[in-house]
């Protein structure tokens, strides 16, 4: 079986990455997985090898607005693949349509983000045009893979025809003993001894994160809880205007940036909780992965919610948005020793997933489902 997986994660092209070792795994179920990712000229970056059967090459774009055409130029030189898997429905998913369409082979389309929210809608002009490019691209799919029920629900209510055979839920693979077993390297109130209680977040500082209502949380937070702290570990767009609104709120004393970490462990391990504040997200591994090392959370919303995390049992969930609701989870579980005791009970209990091996056979019944 030979697959052309057309997307934008460029973290394809460091070999020590998880999306790279995900990608020699999945080679592993598959004879070929070629991978072209939408990529500007000027990162330069080179066609990578990252195993026997597994070649990433890179679009090398003058500009965004020629993704898809570079994508085409690339594809079309490759060998003629079994199907094509777009890693989502929008500018990925116009590409793949093309080459699908190009090679006459069926097309998989994956959704990582919760794209009928409203919230998504109206975020940004851009994501106005990519839910209309979905629209279009998702019923051409053969087979759809999403990574949440969420997901799959709201697919279903505002695409009737399509049938629910080809949705697949399938979250991505997580290491869940791996984060069990780490040690702890590093420990929070070591490193921030003048902070009795420390709530973390690990996110891409964008717009959709909503890290702004985390931020004013802490206005509230901090006048009950004084010696509260809010490590937010992560980069984007958005740092340099969210220090200045920090500074501007008189919070840089309990509010601190870090730099983004591959080994959040031992931060899960020491906080006394997790936040996520998100607008709309398709799963939230972070959340997950709190839960899996024993940490309360205190999620929007969004995403796993529901699903995975259950309202008063593995964490607390509030509207997206809602300020008051949010300050209102934060201090009672800061304020609750017990029901915090009792909620990382139940996320120790709650958090499962099928093993690697069989989480692969599982990815390569999406394929398979594809090809029909």
């Amino acid at each position: 079986m030979r697959i052309l997986v057309i997307g934008s994660d460029r973290k394809m092209f460091d070999e020590s990455s998880a999306v790279a070792q995900r990608q020699i795994d999945y080679a592993g179920i598959s004879n070929n997985l070629d991978i072209v990712v939408f990529s500007a000229s000027s990162l330069q970056l080179k066609t990578t090898k990252l195993s026997e059967n597994v070649v990433v090459y890179p679009s090398n774009s003058f500009s965004r607005w020629l993704y898809i055409f570079d994508a085409f130029r690339v594809s079309r030189k490759l060998s003629k693949p079994d199907l094509v898997s777009v890693q989502d429905p929008f500018e990925s998913g116009l590409a793949g349509y093309v080459m699908g369409k190009y090679f006459g082979v069926p097309l998989q389309v994956q959704i990582h983000t919760d794209l009928m929210s409203s919230f998504f809608f109206r975020d940004s002009l851009l994501n106005k045009i990519r839910f209309y490019i979905a629209k279009f691209i998702i019923p051409c799919a053969k087979s759809i893979r999403v990574v949440s029920q969420r997901i799959k629900k709201s697919l279903l209510a505002v695409y009737p025809k399509i049938s629910e055979s080809i949705i697949q839920v399938l979250p991505v693979y997580m290491d869940f003993e791996k984060i069990r077993s780490a040690q702890i390297d590093v420990d929070l109130h070591k490193k921030y001894p003048q902070f009795k209680s420390i709530i973390l977040m690990a996110s891409r500082l964008t717009k959709e994160k909503n890290i702004d209502l985390a931020v004013d949380a802490m206005v509230e937070v901090v006048k009950k809880f004084p010696n509260t702290g809010l490590i937010i570990v992560g980069n984007g767009s958005e740092r340099e205007r969210l220090g200045w609104r920090v500074e501007g709120l008189g919070l840089q004393k309990n509010v601190i940036f870090e730099g983004w970490n591959n080994d959040l462990a031992s931060y899960y391990k020491t906080a006394e909780l997790f936040l996520l504040t998100s607008n709309y997200d398709g799963y939230a591994m972070t959340i997950v992965e709190s839960l899996t090392a024993g940490t309360p959370v205190v999620m929007s919303n969004v995403g796993c919610a529901g699903e995975v995390v259950v309202d008063g049992q593995n964490g607390l969930i509030f509207p997206v948005g809602d300020l008051d609701r949010l300050v209102g989870c934060i201090t009672k579980m800061l304020s609750d020793p017990e029901l915090r005791n009792g909620i990382k009970l139940g996320a120790q209990k709650m958090v499962w997933q099928t093993n690697k091996d069989e989480y692969l056979r599982l990815y390569r019944r999406s394929w398979e489902t594809t090809l029909g």
